[in-house]
């Protein structure tokens, strides 16, 4: 029991610790990436939340100074396809709150609802100077939030589920954004998308075939829109058997409209252009996750003005829709034109996307292009282009100071700055370093194990 109450304790030490804040600071003399631009002996001003300037001028008067001279300054990196806040431990199904099988809950998931901001990945991930994610819902096929393979199994799927309503539904659920700060609320913006498996995934769900589930998922935007335009009608039961549930016929309304983005998760070539060719023809927002062998249709990729989301480590292949995959595929892919945004491996390996963004530079992606993949990029897919992810006056000021290079292994954390707060750089792992790197026996005492 003092076990558990220990841990508590430290989960509510790190998400309730005092802000360092102060009313005005100035970094100054660092090399500063803003994810668009470069400035070399650069200063950035923040104040009130907010960043005030970023160029090359002195600290204004007053002001708290941190000494950046040889270190990097960036935009707080933005995890995308994150579990980070909504799962805990993948196995333990109590602290997982990524994914649904209820028939009725489908494209109505909300995983705002789950989101914990005592989670002990929030902090591992400002570690690694993430200071906002995307929070995607888990799916049959997906890579996920939660890191679960690609490998999709018969077990994944059930058919037709009770009331004829589809189960799994072809909808997995809606993303939400969260800022890492420490705190008790870390939820920017719920349901800024919708989430949807195709390939090898959406076929099983649909029946086993690619075909089935294109048909599917035309039948039932028509029947989004068909219930859009009868809500009365469908309240008094004067409108044929639909096969999803209210909740998720209103959930899908705004995808149908064109106004909330989906989140497609697909890999083989041929399904990436056959998904384009159905947001055409229906008129849906679309955002490519995954897109392994995207390097293969960079070109209609680009021409659609569809935003990828993917792992540029993907290169060997875990089944036939992912025979292609290379390791080049994010450099010929923003080569294209198309905008990328470069994700982490699973919620407790979200901070290594930054690993992952290294490893596509050395593989042709420019640096710069790079840094955008992980800031700039993300907030400009999802909506939110100006407000984070970007070093320019008037956005949120998230800001991390580097000891090298924000692409290398090595490199570290210094100083922190999310909503204008500086925060603390510790975790539990290294509190409980801290606590038994000497054995964990005090002087004559037992191990701190047993102690209070």
């Amino acid at each position: 029991m003092r076990r558990l109450i220990s841990l508590l304790a430290t989960a509510a030490t790190l998400a309730a610790a005092p802000t360092l804040a102060q009313d005005l600071t100035a970094i100054t003399g660092g090399r500063v990436l803003t994810g668009t631009s470069v400035i070399e002996n650069g200063t950035v001003v923040i104040q009130n939340g907010r960043i005030v300037s970023v160029g090359t001028g002195a600290a204004p008067s007053g002001a708290r100074v941190i000494d950046a001279q040889g270190a990097v300054v960036t935009p707080g990196l933005v995890a995308v396809d994150a579990g980070l806040g909504a799962s805990e431990i993948s196995s333990v199904g109590g602290s997982d709150d990524l994914s649904n099988s209820a028939n009725t809950i489908s494209a109505s998931f909300d995983v705002s609802y789950g989101l914990d901001p005592w989670s002990f990945t929030l902090p591992v991930a400002r570690l690694g100077g993430i200071t906002r994610a995307v929070v995607i819902p888990n799916h049959p096929g997906s890579g996920g939030g939660d890191g679960h393979s690609h490998h999709v199994d018969d077990s994944d799927f059930a058919g037709v589920g009770s009331a004829g309503l589809q189960s799994p539904s072809l909808f997995a659920g809606q993303a939400s954004v969260i800022h890492l700060a420490a705190g008790t609320d870390i939820l920017v913006r719920p349901r800024i998308a919708m989430v949807a498996p195709f390939g090898e995934a959406g076929a099983g769900i649909a029946g086993g075939a690619r075909g089935a589930q294109f048909v599917q998922f035309k039948e039932t935007l028509a029947e989004v829109r068909l219930y859009a335009r009868n809500r009365a009608a469908y309240d008094r039961a004067a409108v044929r058997d639909l096969s999803l549930s209210r909740a998720d016929l209103e959930a899908l309304i705004p995808v149908a409209n064109g106004d909330m983005p989906l989140i497609v998760t697909v890999r083989r070539a041929a399904d990436i252009l056959q998904v384009l060719r159905l947001a055409d023809e229906e008129d849906i927002d679309l955002i490519l996750d995954g897109a392994d062998e995207g390097w293969l249709v960079a070109s209609q990729i680009a021409a659609a003005d569809v935003p990828v989301l993917l792992n540029p480590i993907d290169n060997l292949p875990g089944s036939l829709e992912t025979r292609a995959a290379r390791m080049e595929n994010a450099a010929v892919l923003n080569a294209a034109g198309v905008v990328i945004a470069i994700k982490g491996n699973g919620v407790h390996r979200a901070r290594e996307a930054r690993f992952n963004a290294g490893n596509a530079v050395s593989h042709g992606l420019p640096f710069e292009a790079a840094i955008a993949a992980l800031t700039v990029n993300p907030a400009r897919i999802f909506g939110m282009g100006g407000q984070f992810g970007e070093l320019r006056a008037g956005a949120a000021a998230d800001v991390v100071v580097w000891d090298g290079d924000p692409l290398e292994p090595l490199s570290s954390v210094t100083a922190q700055f999310i909503n204008g707060q500086e925060q603390t750089l510790n975790s539990r792992q290294i509190l409980l370093r801290d606590r038994y790197r000497n054995g964990g026996r005090p002087a004559g005492g037992l191990p701190l194990a047993y102690g209070n």
